[in-house]
């Protein structure tokens, strides 16, 4: 499809790309995908801006959005097709080298066995633990957290906390509905709230129901940035007896954060 020629009917299509018929043409009744042209018999017609539409979609699926969502990051114009592909790459490199520890651990069984060396339990249990990671169904973790006024725990998340800065979604009234922030090798939604599902901010509660633990290099450092931009420090770096050292601090709305990392 390099020349931009080939068009691809919805059967080729949807066998090319895993997705069903079916799906491409409710992609198609809801305008998240629909097709640049149809045949004279009236057949829908895909074209490379087409592919790589559904290309989107099949990356924002995989990483948990909805439709309704997938259709807004559709239409960002930030959004860059590098990063993207770079992201994918990486799940796809971590998928491998799990592949790859597990048959090296299964040849290294193998010739333990024809040696008549019986492999230790250990290496059962850590074989399994790898092919439970593989076959597994669950992709990826996405934290949720609610909040009243989305942008601003936005703002402090990152300027205060240092967590990346994600994308903020607002709706038709300017209201502000969704918004992301990456934290490592994971990422953190932040929702509104929502009483018709039960989703309520701690500001109202008046009470945290959890903690949101972050990985850090240097808890006293992190500490320290995070006291220099006025934040609400729950509690100081401090040695837990589970092996981590660890501080906490409250967002603006109550949330109890714990940043923490493993003692030497």
């Amino acid at each position: 499809m390099g020349n931009g020629t080939r068009k691809l009917k919805v059967g080729e299509l949807a066998r090319r790309s895993g997705l069903s018929i079916r799906s491409l043409r409710y992609y198609d009744q809801i305008g998240l995908l629909k097709p640049s042209g149809r045949s004279e018999g009236g057949h829908r017609l895909y074209e490379d801006a087409d592919v790589r539409r559904l290309y989107r979609i099949c990356l924002l699926r995989r990483a948990g959005l909805a439709l309704e969502e997938i259709a807004r990051a559709l239409d960002d114009p930030t959004w860059d097709l590098a990063n993207a592909m770079r992201t994918h790459l990486n799940l796809l490199d971590r998928r491998q080298a799990v592949r790859a520890q597990l048959r090296r651990r299964l040849a290294a069984m193998v010739a333990r066995l024809a040696a008549d060396t019986a492999p230790a339990t250990e290496e059962f249990l850590d074989t399994m633990e790898e092919m439970t990671m593989l076959e597994s169904p669950v992709q990826r973790r996405i934290g949720i957290l609610v909040y009243e006024d989305i942008p601003a725990a936005h703002a402090h998340l990152v300027r205060v906390f240092g967590l990346g800065e994600g994308r903020l979604h607002y709706a038709d009234d300017g209201t502000c509905v969704h918004g992301e922030v990456d934290a490592g090798d994971g990422v953190i939604w932040l929702h509104r709230v929502a009483p018709e599902h039960g989703l309520a901010s701690p500001a109202s509660l008046g009470a945290a129901t959890g903690t949101t633990a972050i990985m850090v290099d240097d808890v006293d450092s992190h500490h320290r940035h995070a006291v220099s931009e006025g934040a609400d420090i729950a509690y100081p770096p401090t040695d837990m007896p589970y092996g981590y050292r660890e501080y906490g601090a409250r967002d603006p709305e109550g949330g109890l954060w714990s940043f923490m990392a493993p003692l030497d």
